[in-house]
C-alpha cells in the first residue's frame, strides 16, 4: 500500500520505517527541511537500536522516501498517518495545534478517499476535531469527498521500538467505518500472521486506551517508589519486597523496579494530559494526581541522599554521574531524572562530571556551556577528580564495573545508585559505601 506519515519524530520515523520494511511504500513528510535533508543523506536524528539499518535498506529499495511538500504527501497515500508532536501546554493539556494543522492540510489537498489515522497520543475527542478540520477545508473547496478518521495509538517502548512494532502485543484501532477497518487490516496484515492482534473499538475508547495504559504503568512505578521510601524507614530491603510481590502473577515483575523517578516523552506528559482531561469533565483524578506528585518528589531523592552525606554542604563538591538519558538504549533526555539531580547539585554549589553512552550530544544541546557541567568521553573519565559517584540510568555497561578502580579513583568511595544496579554486600566487599533506593535502614532518605 501507499502510506503517508506526517512527522519524522520518534513515532513517525519508526512507524514509517517498519511499514516500509514489510513492503509498503511510505512517504514521510516533515516541515523541517534540515531534518529531511539529513534523513535523505542517511542521518538518523534519534538513537533507536535497529532503526538506522531499516531506514537505510528501505530507502535503497525505494520503499521509503522523505519530503517537505505537503501536497505531494497528501497525494501519495490512501492512508494519512498523523504522527506529529503533542507537547504539554502550560496547563498540562496536550497541545493539538500540529495535529489539527496536518488535518487541515489533508483537507486542503485531498482529491480522493483517505483514511486519516491519529498515531500521535491525543486526548479523547481529538478524532472529532480532526474530522471537523478536514471537513471544514473540504467545504471551503466545495467538495463532498469521502474520508474516515481512525485512532491507532502507538505502544512503542524507546529502546525496543522496532521489536514492539514488528511483534506487537496488540494493535488498537478506533473506528466505526467498515471500509477503514478493511484498509487497516491490509496495512497490518504482515504483523498478524501468527494470530490476529487487532482490537477494534470506537474512536474515543481507543484514544483513552493509550492514556490509560501509560498512566497504569506510571502508577506501578510510583507505587513501588512509595514502598521503597517506606522500606528505608522500616529497615526493609525493597529488592526482597519486589521479588516477593512480583511472583504474584496478578502483579508481575514489569514496572515494579524502584528508582529515582520515571521520565521520557510519554509517562509524564500523558499522566498530566489525562489529569487535565479529568478536570475538564469535572472529575477529581486523585490517584493520577498522586502518581505525578510521587514521581516529581522521587526525582530529588538522589540529591537528598548526597546532600545528607555531605551534611548539607555541597559547595565545591564534584559529583560524577553515570547515565543521563531517561532510560537505557535511547538518547532521550526529556523529563530525565538526571536533569533534576544536576539542577539540584548546581543550585547547591556542586559541579557535575557526566557520561552517557548515547545522550552526550543531546545533553550538550540542552545545557550548552552550563557552568559546573563537564561532559566526559568515558565512564572512567567521569570519575577522575569526582568526590562521589551517582547513577541515574541503568545502561548495561554500568552493571559490572571495576569496583576496585572506582574506589581508587573517586575521592570518597561512595556510590549513590538511583537504579539499584548492585547488591550492597558486593560494594561493601570492595570497601565502598553504597546508597540505593529502599535498601534498608542504612540509606539516607531525607526529611
Amino acid at each position: 500500500m501507499k502510506i503517508t506519515i506526517f512527522g519524522t519524530g520518534y513515532v513517525g520515523l519508526v512507524t514509517g520505517a517498519c511499514l516500509a520494511d514489510v513492503g509498503h511504500h511510505v512517504l514521510c513528510m516533515d516541515v523541517d527541511q534540515g531534518k529531511i535533508d539529513k534523513l535523505r543523506n542517511g542521518h538518523i536524528p534519534i538513537y533507536e537500536p535497529g532503526l538506522e539499518s531499516i531506514v537505510k535498506h528501505t530507502v535503497e529499495a525505494g520503499r521509503l522516501a522523505f519530503t517537505t511538500d505537503t501536497k505531494e504527501a497528501v497525494a501519495h497515500g490512501v492512508l494519512q498517518f498523523i504522527a506529529v508532536g503533542t507537547p504539554p501546554d502550560e496547563d498540562g493539556s496536550a497541545d493539538l495545534q500540529y495535529v489539527t494543522a496536518v488535518a487541515r492540510s489533508i483537507g486542503q489537498y485531498m482529491d480522493e478517499y483517505k483514511v486519516v489515522v491519529d498515531k500521535s497520543t491525543v486526548p479523547v475527542g481529538t478524532g472529532d476535531r480532526v474530522k471537523a478540520a478536514v471537513r471544514s477545508e473540504l467545504d471551503k473547496r466545495g467538495l463532498e469527498l469521502e474520508f474516515d478518521v481512525v485512532s491507532n495509538p502507538e505502544f512503542l517502548k524507546e529502546g525496543a521500538a522496532i521489536t514492539d512494532f514488528m511483534k506487537p502485543d496488540r494493535i488498537i484501532v478506533g473506528t466505526d467505518s467498515e471500509r477503514a477497518k478493511g484498509v487497516l487490516h491490509e496495512v497490518y496484515y504482515p504483523f498478524n500472521r501468527s494470530h490476529d492482534r487487532m482490537i477494534f473499538m470506537d474512536i474515543r475508547s481507543a484514544e483513552l486506551t493509550k492514556y490509560a495504559a501509560n498512566s497504569m504503568l506510571a502508577t506501578k512505578i510510583s507505587f513501588m517508589n512509595e514502598i521503597a521510601n517506606l522500606a528505608e524507614r522500616l529497615g526493609a530491603d525493597i529488592e526482597n519486597v519486589r521479588r516477593g510481590i512480583g511472583s504474584d502473577p496478578r502483579i508481575g515483575y514489569h514496572f515494579i523496579y524502584p528508582g529515582c523517578g520515571y521520565g521520557g516523552s510519554c509517562f509524564p506528559k500523558d499522566v498530566q494530559a489525562l489529569t487535565r482531561t479529568a478536570r475538564d469533565c469535572d472529575y477529581d483524578s486523585r490517584l493520577l494526581n498522586a502518581v505525578e506528585a510521587v514521581n516529581n518528589a522521587q526525582k530529588h531523592v538522589l540529591f537528598d541522599k548526597i546532600s545528607h552525606y555531605f551534611n548539607g554542604n555541597l559547595k565545591g563538591k564534584v559529583v560524577g554521574i553515570w547515565g543521563l538519558a531517561f532510560k537505557p538504549n535511547t538518547d532521550d533526555m526529556r523529563e530525565a531524572s538526571s536533569r533534576a539531580l544536576m539542577q539540584d547539585l548546581w543550585n547547591a554549589g556542586a559541579s557535575v562530571q557526566a557520561f552517557d553512552p548515547e545522550a552526550m550530544e543531546e545533553t550538550q544541546r540542552i545545557f550548552g556551556d552550563q557552568p559546573g557541567l563537564t561532559l566526559c568521553g568515558t565512564k572512567e573519565q567521569a570519575l577522575k577528580g569526582a568526590d562521589v559517584l551517582a547513577i541515574c540510568t541503568e545502561w548495561k555497561e554500568f552493571r559490572s564495573p571495576d569496583f576496585a578502580a572506582i574506589a581508587a579513583t573517586i575521592k570518597e568511595p561512595v556510590v549513590f545508585d538511583g537504579r539499584n544496579l548492585y547488591e550492597p554486600e558486593m560494594l561493601e566487599r570492595h570497601g565502598m559505601i553504597y546508597y540505593a533506593i529502599g535498601r534498608g535502614r542504612n540509606q539516607f532518605h531525607g526529611g
